[in-house]
């Protein structure tokens, strides 16, 4: 199982949310690339970084960030936040990152999915699926949708997205643990990579999840920032 810590940037900090309300934000830093070679030397497999600004308006704002994060680091990263057109996509790209994540842009047109897959390959397109009761939450989880976050999980992974990205809403940056209901529901379904979000609170959720047959990866966010995990990540798994 890959470990992909978090970087959530807004206005060029890097933040916290709680259940991804901007309203619930906490400020950790100024100096992103810091961030990056700290969980680097952690153990990092991969950088999981969201553009905030772009998740909530739909314009990137961030990717001077990304690209001195990508520059600063050996590992690759990933980029989500309004990545809802070509031109967005090549731009992250452009920046460095080695894979996009599609969020709001696949809820609304899931067909749009393949056409992405067939431009830029689908080992390079991860699908975001942030839910809310089962069901898939959108434009920074301000809006919850009539899709449910399984049916989009199949659809995206029949159109050729090579990773499926799934959040819990009620227990990201709540320290509460994962949704592992969801997540065995999820892995029962699919094929293709899925990566677990939301909730790891410590050293022994992170030793569950590695266990989990076929998890792919697991993004670690607040558990970090706060602490709550230290040392290194890759002694965590080796440990479970």
């Amino acid at each position: 199982m890959i470990l992909l810590p978090a970087i959530d940037l807004m206005g060029g900090e890097v933040v916290r949310l709680r259940r991804g309300l901007a309203t619930e934000k906490v400020v950790y830093s100024s100096d992103p690339v810091a961030f990056a070679k700290k969980w680097e030397d952690s153990g990092a497999d991969w950088l999981h970084i969201v553009d905030l600004d772009a998740a909530f308006t739909g314009e990137p704002r961030n990717l001077d960030s990304v690209a001195k994060i990508c520059e600063a680091v050996k590992i690759p990263c990933e980029l989500g936040g309004g990545m809802r057109s070509e031109e967005k996509i090549q731009a992250a790209f452009d920046a460095g990152v080695a894979r996009v994540i599609l969020g709001t842009k696949a809820c609304q047109s899931p067909e749009t999915i393949a056409g992405f897959c067939a431009k830029f390959g689908g080992v390079r397109i991860a699908v975001g699926i942030d839910a809310h009761g089962g069901k898939v939450a959108v434009k920074g989880w301000t809006e919850t949708t009539a899709t449910w976050a399984s049916d989009l999980a199949l659809a995206a992974q029949q159109a050729g997205a090579g990773t499926i990205i799934y959040t819990d809403i009620a227990t990201d940056g709540m320290l509460e643990g994962p949704n592992f209901s969801e997540l065995e529901k999820m892995l029962s379904l699919l094929d293709c990579n899925l990566i677990a979000s939301g909730g790891v609170s410590c050293d022994e959720d992170l030793k569950r999840l590695s266990l989990m047959p076929g998890l792919y990866g697991a993004i670690i966010g607040k558990a970090l920032y706060d602490g709550r995990i230290t040392g290194n990540l890759r002694d965590i798994i080796a440990a479970a």
